[in-house]
């Protein structure tokens, strides 16, 4: 990761960090981060990338296989301080818009993951990561937001029992992919861009949900959202300040929703 950490140097995401193998990198940032203890302010932002994971974590605790050195496994670390406290939802938001940017040929699947949109059988979307946001209180330096991203790099990350689930970011660009400049290019777009968006109160909060509207896969489409004790199904029409989905369902009733697994269905025939 020298290239990566010579280009961050002065940047807010400097403090970058890499071990060869662990358990979970979520699991390891608040560690280090009360490690390095007070800082007499904001939290410093900290990142930590893994070349393998033996206990990565998706939502609901789903487990998240890889293989050692084909994907793209990171956590950043960021105070909250500075965020205006109704914007705190979106964190994970910006995150996910600065790895569309990064990953070309991607989207947003409400509500962490990312696909290549129509690249399967058919034109199912294929899934190629994913993300994993927590808020911890760190001693002495208050609540930070941890999000973890693991992203499919390499065709060899995706088990042959996944194929036409998931897919790889090297076969959506068609040919081979560089794991540091898409780390880099993420950091430099979450540093310059979208959480700037967040941090400056004065800055309408309609103008990072227009761009990440404008990332999601999810919107316009038909969907089925899978609740706790039920499901709905209309169509997503929108993504309001909070991160959470609109559906309009075949009533053109709109319900929000803040938690729930999201399928992609196929339009109903005119």
């Amino acid at each position: 990761m020298d290239r990566a950490k010579a280009a961050l140097a002065g940047s807010r995401f400097e403090d970058l960090r890499a071990v060869t193998v662990t358990g979970s990198t979520n699991a390891d940032v608040p560690v280090l981060l009360a490690e390095r203890g007070p800082t007499g302010g904001a939290v410093r932002p900290l990142v930590l990338v893994a070349d393998h994971q033996t206990a990565g974590r998706g939502r609901l605790d789903r487990t998240w296989e890889d293989e050692p050195g084909a994907s793209l496994l990171v956590s950043i670390a960021v105070g909250l301080a500075g965020i205006p406290e109704d914007r705190w939802t979106l964190v994970p938001a910006a995150v996910g818009a600065a790895a569309v940017d990064a990953c070309a040929g991607t989207r947003l699947k409400w509500p962490n993951d990312l696909v290549a949109p129509g690249s399967g059988t058919e034109g199912v979307d294929l899934k190629l990561g994913g993300i994993l946001a927590e808020v911890v209180d760190v001693p002495d330096q208050g609540l930070v937001a941890v999000v973890g991203l693991g992203v499919n790099l390499d065709r060899s990350s995706v088990p042959g029992e996944l194929e036409g689930v998931a897919t790889s970011l090297d076969r959506v660009l068609g040919g081979s992919v560089d794991r540091e400049v898409v780390l880099l290019d993420l950091l430099v777009g979450l540093d310059e861009r979208w959480l700037p968006l967040l941090e400056v109160s004065s800055t309408p909060v309609e103008e990072f949900l227009g761009a990440y509207r404008a990332r999601s896969a999810t919107l316009g489409r038909r969907v089925r959202v899978e609740l706790p004790a039920a499901e709905l199904v209309g169509t997503a029409v929108d993504i309001d300040a909070t991160g959470a989905l609109v559906v309009e369902d075949d009533q053109r009733v709109r319900r929000t929703v803040a938690v729930g697994d999201v399928v992609h269905l196929r339009p109903i025939p005119d």
